[in-house]
């Protein structure tokens, strides 16, 4: 049965050939880790400017101010549940404080972002900054926050509740410092990062505004880790049919499972390549409806994830074929054509990579040597994916503190310092946008039309 066609797909092949392209590997090909390019002149004047300005220190100055405050945030969004598809009633109130803090405009589209525009000068480049809503936990979990030898304790409280908060801070540092940024910043509360949100917020958001000109995520890390490569991935349930019937008195009659089985089988025997990573599973299964019964049915899930574009639908053929000639097995087996299957695609991330020496990767480099501190470059799936694949500047940088348990009951978030993090990525968007009388911005502009 051929695959599905994805919108995605055919951009990606091009975008992704052309971002690697720059692109040096450290370490092993598992690890997927890259190594920074040179600073260009421009991007470290920039921030050495970002740093002499006695205005810009003030506002980092108040980022650590707010820090206990922002902690007061943090809680009462972690306090409302976020399931997957019911992120609703975070967005509104992450909404209300958008509003609170200035952007009176803020507004919840379609999909169920919360989006508010703090203006520019005017002239420079629309940047959106960003954290997902959503969480991976189910309704009904209990969500309140709980402290512990000076961690806190709440399902979701680090991924990405924390990058909530933060995107809340900045907005009320930069308007009580009123520092006056170059470009736009596009304040978003997105919905669909988890799970089979399958990246919806973030495709609406760049699907309504065709004028965005790059993007900087927020995800639970100290203050180092650069996310430079989106890793693409398709999710498959395929349901197979037959006629069923009883162990004993209808045995000769072709099974769900057993051709579930043998389709499993084959695809074990998939090959993927080591680099770019490419990789698959099948994650669950279950059919049938007596252990003396030939199963009238049968379903499974399939995960399958590359770096690259062109790997993973190359990977995703393989499967879809292995899936078809299992069940040509089992109907040989028995002499039948009685046996059928379906496949629907019910996950659909687009892979893409930003170049080692973009402005935006090099921004976020200087800003966190300049930190003291020295980047992770790395790979992994996220926001970012969707812009990325559409050649769209983009990276996911630290919300700052130390974190773990993720998606876990249990998952902390260490408070102490961690505004310090908080500070390295607002630098790194203050570099990118540019601030009035500072700098001049490092993000280009997009032609028009692209």
């Amino acid at each position: 049965m051929p695959s599905t066609l994805h919108t995605f797909a055919q951009p990606r092949l091009r975008l992704l050939s052309l971002a690697l392209a720059g692109m040096s590997l450290a370490g092993s090909a598992f690890a997927q880790t890259y190594t920074p390019g040179p600073i260009t002149p421009a991007v470290d004047q920039a921030y050495a400017k970002l740093a002499a300005s006695p205005q810009v220190q003030k506002l980092l100055d108040g980022v650590k101010a707010d820090h206990e405050r922002a902690l007061g945030d943090l809680k009462a969004l972690t306090e409302i549940p976020a399931p997957p598809f019911k992120e609703k009633a975070r967005a509104e109130f992450f909404l209300s404080r958008l509003q609170a803090l200035g952007l009176k405009d803020a507004y919840l589209d379609k999909e169920g972002n919360a989006i508010g525009i703090r203006k520019g000068t005017g002239h420079g480049p629309k940047l959106v900054v960003s954290a997902h809503l959503d969480t991976v936990f189910p309704e009904g979990t209990d969500v309140t926050v709980k402290e512990k030898d000076g961690r806190l304790y709440a399902p979701g409280i680090s991924d990405d509740t924390r990058g909530l908060a933060v995107l809340l801070s900045w907005l009320k540092v930069l308007n009580d410092n009123q520092v006056q940024t170059v470009g736009d910043l596009v304040f978003v509360g997105n919905v669909g990062e988890e799970e089979l949100g399958n990246l919806r917020g973030m495709k609406a958001l760049f699907r309504d505004h065709p004028d965005i000109d790059g993007m900087v995520g927020l995800e639970p890390d100290e203050g180092v880790r650069v996310t430079v490569q989106g890793t693409g991935s398709h999710r498959y349930e395929v349901t197979f049919r037959g006629p069923g019937g009883h162990s004993f008195g209808a045995f000769g009659t072709p099974s769900a499972i057993h051709a579930m089985g043998r389709a499993i089988a084959r695809i074990g025997d998939v090959r993927t390549p080591a680099n770019p990573k490419t990789t698959f599973t099948v994650g669950k299964v279950d059919g049938g409806t007596s252990v003396n019964s030939i199963a009238g049915d049968a379903r499974m899930t399939i995960d399958i994830r590359s770096n690259g574009s062109a790997e993973l639908l190359a990977a995703e053929q393989q499967i879809l074929d292995a899936v078809r000639d299992g069940v040509a097995d089992e109907n040989r087996r028995w002499n039948s054509d009685k046996l059928s299957y379906q496949t629907r695609l019910i996950g659909d991330r687009p892979a893409g990579a930003t170049p080692l020496d973009g402005r935006i990767v090099q921004a976020a480099v200087r800003a966190i040597r300049g930190a003291g501190r020295e980047p992770r470059l790395s790979g992994s799936s996220t926001d970012a994916n969707v812009p990325l694949s559409l050649g769209i500047p983009a990276v996911i940088l630290g919300s700052g503190g130390k974190t773990g348990g993720f998606h876990a009951r249990d998952e902390w978030f260490d408070p102490k310092d961690a505004w310090q993090g908080a500070q390295i990525s607002l630098t790194a968007v203050l570099g990118m946008v540019g601030v009035e009388g500072v700098t001049e911005p490092l993000l280009e502009k997009r032609a028009a039309g692209r």
